[in-house]
């Protein structure tokens, strides 16, 4: 593979492939008919790592008997252990929210049997650990209610009361921090993106509002001060990790995870890239793979239902998917060529 097309062909590989990279390659990078890429993405709830993933739900509708954690997750055990930075550094991602963010990331058909089905049982019985609230009312923690409202928002759930909490919680360098309740007034990248996820779904779905598309532009601002990887105070990276290319995110941050999230944004609102990306975007042309493919760097520690890349080190059908459509995006923007710089 020492050519885009050749990659493309990798990517769509009937044999080797999955429907959930195969539609999304049709859509983002080969400009497909909505009517090609359609057909292909229907099959995400039949065939492949979605139909796998759905036959694992519950039949009360959640996945392994928890909201954020499965059912049987010991606070007093192994996966409980913290890693230096105080999160839990073996978290299970089996439980209902992760496997509604996979859905979402696959491209199932919100409005499937399947997903009305899941939706409507999720939120007649799942409820969060942390208090016992509906599942659809949202948690406490930006991130968890991001990755709600984004999941939320995406199956046509009604989520603006999660939305207009987060409003509340943005912080005055117009970013979001899990920490903020215990004292933090700086913001987090991995908080942000996930926050700003949810804001984008919301507004993908429904128009957003005056609040929301304003506190949208303040995330994203806050990112782009910091050319999505610095910090502002010394220039110097915010966290080496931040420029290493992971799958799934879960709730963590990466450079491309937030390009890619640029380029959502621009695909709803009409605006061109900005040019603060440019650092980003030559990071990531840097670590494109003598054979055209981006690697898998590394994978968050925790339980799975299964795997959906080859391995940490190799190439991955998921990264250079986002890197493909990044790359075209910046470079063929309103027709013109930024593939120089």
């Amino acid at each position: 593979m020492t050519d885009t097309r050749s990659v493309v062909d990798w990517l769509l590989d009937p044999e080797d492939s999955d429907p959930s990279i195969r539609w999304q390659v049709m859509r983002d990078v080969l400009d497909a008919l909505r009517s090609e890429w359609a057909v292909e993405r229907a099959k995400v709830e039949t065939e492949g790592w979605g139909a796998r993933l759905l036959a694992l739900e519950d039949e009360d509708g959640r996945w392994a008997g928890g909201a954020h954690f499965p059912g049987d997750f010991d606070w007093h055990g192994p996966e409980a252990a913290r890693d230096e930075d105080g999160r839990l550094a073996g978290q299970p991602w089996t439980a209902t929210s992760h496997s509604l963010s996979l859905l979402r990331e696959f491209g199932l058909d919100p409005s499937s049997d399947r997903a009305r089905r899941a939706v409507e049982l999720i939120g007649a019985n799942a409820r969060w650990e942390e208090g016992g609230q509906p599942y659809w009312e949202g948690e406490v923690e930006p991130c968890i209610d991001g990755m709600t409202a984004a999941n939320g928002a995406y199956f046509g759930m009604d989520v603006s009361p999660i939305v207009e909490r987060l409003l509340g919680e943005c912080l005055g360098d117009g970013g979001w921090n899990c920490e903020a309740e215990n004292g933090s007034v700086r913001s987090s990248f991995a908080t942000t993106i996930n926050v700003l996820d949810g804001l984008l779904e919301y507004e993908r779905a429904t128009g957003g509002t005056r609040g929301s598309r304003a506190a949208r532009r303040s995330g994203e601002e806050y990112l782009l001060e910091r050319a999505l990887f610095r910090r502002l105070s010394t220039g110097e990276p915010a966290n080496e990790r931040f420029l290493l290319f992971l799958h799934p995110n879960r709730w963590r941050y990466d450079v491309l995870r937030a390009l890619d999230h640029f380029r959502s944004a621009a695909a709803l609102t009409g605006t061109a890239p900005d040019p603060r990306l440019g650092e980003a975007i030559d990071h990531v042309r840097s670590r494109r793979l003598a054979d055209g493919t981006w690697p898998l760097d590394w994978s968050p520690a925790g339980r799975v239902w299964f795997d959906v890349d080859d391995g940490e080190g190799e190439s991955s059908r998921w990264v250079t998917l986002r890197a493909l459509r990044v790359l075209k995006w910046w470079e063929k923007d309103d027709g013109r060529d930024r593939s120089g710089g």
